[in-house]
């Protein structure tokens, strides 16, 4: 560029280049260190500056935005400074946001669960049903054991109130004989699921109880995918004509749900023959009939012979991250 510019000049270069010329000056410019700016001789001093910061975060005005605590000071007959240099003053301490100690949220330990069995984790939740009339719905209190898929325990009442989550969880366990330090009963944080008799119910049967995070539905996964699957039926109406009929659909559904529904998390094995031990039987009778179909027509199976999956051997709610490699 200098040597076409002494050729040329410096204007003819840079439109032969399509360099701006303004470029070509700057870099020809000595570079020159920043000097520090001089402080004014009337700036405030240190002293001054901690006076009017500490005014500025006293009790009576660490609700207040600089420019109402300049007027307010104003009006009382002070001057400290211009509201300006109040910004200033707060923005070198990095205080220009919330001055007041306001409770900080915690940091909620995310639950991680593991079933390798049924009758280890259980799910529980309420959602509900619409009923005849806008302002009429009824709560279904859900719990479904996270291995099999099965839901052990259901209830469609009036209200929501943690009496009632006691009942419905204690004649659960009792039906499936729950055995003290047995089961791990998670839910989210709602009212009843952390209501005083639940809580008591929980530790007279010496079952473990387990929270969501606050606002995390992921932390109840099972209970939020079986909500799901039931109010995506073809027949699951729009509106329920009372709580009579709601619960006649309810024992319909479950019924299909646990014995006749092929639950594509469980290999499409259904939640009762995975529940009730019978998922091996089932995935046996199955490779019978592949291996019969393989050697009726092996040119069709490309692959060679179709190996049927059983039951998932362990489930988990939020599975651990695996630990890095520090080698």
């Amino acid at each position: 560029m200098s040597e076409l510019a002494a050729q040329i000049g410096v204007k003819s270069a840079c439109e032969a280049l399509g360099v701006p010329r303004s470029q070509v000056y700057r870099q020809r410019q000595p570079e020159v260190a920043p000097q520090p700016r001089p402080t004014p001789a009337h700036a405030l001093s240190l002293e001054e500056r901690a006076q009017v910061r500490a005014t500025l975060n006293c009790e009576r005005f660490m609700d207040c935005a600089p420019r109402q605590v300049y007027a307010a000071l104003l009006d009382e007959g002070a001057y400290l400074c211009h509201w300006r240099t109040m910004y200033r003053i707060l923005a070198a301490h990095d205080e220009v946001r919330e001055r007041r100690l306001i409770r900080r949220h915690p940091v909620y330990q995310k639950p991680e669960l593991l079933a390798t069995g049924s009758i280890q984790v259980w799910s529980w939740d309420i959602t509900y049903l619409r009923g005849e009339a806008t302002w009429i719905h009824y709560p279904l209190y859900t719990v479904l054991d996270i291995f099999s898929r099965f839901v052990v325990g259901w209830m469609i009442a009036e209200v929501e109130s943690s009496d009632l989550a006691k009942q419905l969880i204690a004649e659960t366990a009792r039906k499936q004989g729950i055995q003290p330090d047995q089961l791990t009963l998670h839910a989210d944080n709602g009212s009843p699921m952390k209501g005083k008799p639940l809580s008591q119910l929980l530790l007279d049967l010496g079952i473990t109880k387990s929270h969501s995070r606050p606002h995390t539905s992921d932390d109840n996964p099972f209970s939020e995918a079986q909500f799901k699957t039931m109010k995506y039926r073809p027949d699951y109406p729009d509106r329920f004509g009372s709580i009579h009929a709601a619960r006649q659909w309810a024992r319909t559904f479950f019924a299909w749900y646990n014995h006749d529904h092929y639950h594509s998390g469980l290999n499409l094995l259904t939640p009762a023959s995975v529940h009730y031990g019978e998922a091996m039987a089932v995935q046996q009778h199955r490779q019978r009939v592949m291996l019969a179909a393989f050697q009726a027509c092996p040119e069709r199976f490309r692959g060679g012979l179709p190996m049927m999956k059983g039951a998932p051997t362990a489930v988990y709610i939020n599975p651990p991250k695996p630990a890095e490699n520090l080698a």
